[in-house]
């Protein structure tokens, strides 16, 4: 006989009628052939939740051994693990929040890997906000809650930088000023994310009040700041965090003015102190949660964090890389804006300097953190760097005025007349990006031993931020920033600490499986693992 399946959407009730082959499929796998593709972002292994339905009558079997399932108004039944039984009928009502949606049209800053539903964490706003607070760098994303449509973008410097480039100075000021808490708080919530909003809401056409819900992806540090929690507890042992829980404000209380008496900031669920929120976004919006792997998610920015997956077994770390990438404390460092360099191709004979600058002008301000690695790639693979990051002595001999030597060792000029004189690489510098290499390599690598793998067995590394949108992924595998690996197994994914924000928004089921996520990460300290030491010592030097 006949089996009949009715389909609740939004629209109205589908009936569908199936026959006896139909009954071999699972329910998701049936829905999709018909037209109604659920979120099967674990790829229907039962893992994430997204593609559950409800049975209002008749019955389904599980796909595992067979048992019957029979009607209940519970709508929290996977749809991918269940199948209509032979002979039988069922009655299914599939919830908005499984029903498939697609990545936004209009976000080139980060990828998302997963579908989403519309499920809102806040139904009743007409308008949400996607914030990423990062260290150096904060982006806000307006949309339409119903639909997920992106109506406008802003991002600007976090003005907490005028207090120190990285999180540990932040914690510092903290520790020593009780009331560095609040000019912190200040100056990433009035006097970053609210002009922001405002940005963001005229290019929309929408007004402050029109916002209603926020979510805020960041790391813990950021998050404890952002909530006027004082973070000093972070920089010392056992760097313990006052929270990395879900945490709901209303915007005032932040310091922030948008929506009406019922808006909520929603701050994301982090796993450790140093592993935050940003984190557990992307290993939402890139799909690893719900990958078998071995797969890796490796941020490297101001702070280098790194999480990895194998079967259900998550670790993750952070490294103490710094701010080398984003040009702090080196000769010509800059971050990456207009006027700096962000190419470098070298020959050595004759030597020649090929530069690639953003905007393209004619006086470069700076180097930024994608053209140092390029840098230590070009410059080894050409003879001009020794292995330990010193200047060949051949390549010295013939360069002439271009080497000068000073008290720390000699530098090597990339640019006679840059915005503010020659541009410069010392060794020095090349000192500094191979302990913030080395930090992340090791980590990698320390992580991977861990799991009992090596980079060759990864079926994919995701490499997030900014950062890494910018770089020669065969240029960072080269100069061993990313060791072992080979660029197609690389998937560069931008922000996704922005995207897990947004799909938080969208599908109030993500957040959930973040904080699923968060109690199951196991927290490394790599200064305890046997071994790290040697491996940070290996990859100081240039392969």
């Amino acid at each position: 006989m006949n089996t009949c399946l009715h389909l609740d959407t939004p629209d109205g009730q589908t009936t569908l009628g199936l026959n006896a082959a139909d009954a071999r499929l699972p329910l998701s796998e049936l829905l999709a052939h018909r037209g109604h593709p659920l979120n099967t972002r674990c790829g229907g292994r039962g893992l994430c939740g997204g593609c559950e339905v409800g049975l209002r009558a008749g019955a389904l079997e599980r796909t595992t051994d067979g048992a019957r399932v029979g009607p209940s108004a519970d709508d929290r039944l996977r749809s991918c693990q269940l199948r209509v039984p032979e002979g039988g009928e069922a009655t299914v009502t599939v919830p908005a929040r499984s029903l498939l949606k697609h990545e936004p049209a209009v976000v080139a800053e980060f990828k998302i890997n997963v579908p989403w539903a519309s499920d809102p964490l806040d139904p009743a706003a007409r308008i949400g906000a996607a914030v990423d607070i990062g260290t150096t760098t904060v982006a806000l994303m307006l949309t339409e809650v119903a639909t997920g449509k992106v109506l406008g973008e802003a991002s600007a410097f976090n003005a907490q930088i005028r207090f120190g480039e990285d999180v540990l100075t932040r914690i510092q000021m903290c520790y020593q000023n009780p009331a560095g808490v609040r000019e912190l708080q200040r100056a990433v919530t009035v006097e970053t994310m609210q002009p922001l909003l405002a940005e963001a809401c005229a290019e929309a056409g929408v007004t402050l009040a029109d916002v209603g819900v926020m979510t805020v992806a960041a790391n813990t540090t950021m998050q404890h700041l952002l909530a006027g929690v004082d973070p000093s507890p972070l920089g010392v042992h056992p760097f313990t965090a006052v929270f990395l829980d879900h945490r709901i404000y209303a915007p005032a209380e932040l310091g922030l003015n948008f929506g009406g008496p019922d808006a909520k900031v929603h701050l994301l669920p982090g796993p450790a102190a140093y592993v935050g929120a940003d984190l557990s976004a992307g290993l939402v919006a890139t799909g690893m949660l719900y990958d078998d792997g071995p797969v890796l998610l490796v941020d490297v920015g101001t702070n280098g964090e790194i999480i990895a997956k194998v079967g259900d077994r998550l670790v993750g770390c952070a490294t103490a890389a710094g701010p080398a990438f984003e040009g702090a404390g080196l000769t010509s460092g800059t971050r990456g804006v207009k006027g700096a360099i962000e190419r470098i191709t070298l020959r050595k004979d004759p030597y020649t300097v090929d530069l690639g600058i953003i905007g393209d002008v004619p006086k470069p301000i700076g180097i930024c953190g994608s053209a140092y690695v390029d840098f230590l790639w070009e410059a080894r693979r050409t003879g001009i760097l020794q292995s330990n990051g010193r200047l060949t002595d051949d390549f010295v001999k013939t360069a002439g005025p271009l080497v000068q030597a000073d008290e720390y060792g000699k530098k090597l000029q990339l640019h006679a007349r840059g915005a503010s004189g020659p541009v410069w690489i010392s060794e020095v510098d090349v000192a500094r990006l191979l302990q913030a290499k080395a930090a992340i390599a090791a980590g990698i690598n320390t992580l991977l031993e861990i799991l009992g793998v090596k980079a060759a067995d990864v079926k994919k590394l995701y490499l997030a931020g900014g950062f890494g949108m910018h770089l020669s992924l065969g240029h960072a595998i080269g100069c061993g920033l990313l060791p072992g690996f080979t660029p197609e197994q690389i998937q560069v994914v931008g922000n996704t600490s922005l995207g897990g924000a947004f799909l938080a928004l969208q599908d109030r089921s993500l957040l959930e499986e973040m904080k699923s996520a968060c109690t199951r990460m196991e927290s490394i300290e790599l200064n305890l693992q046997p071994g790290f030491e040697d491996a940070y010592i290996d990859e100081l030097m240039l392969p």
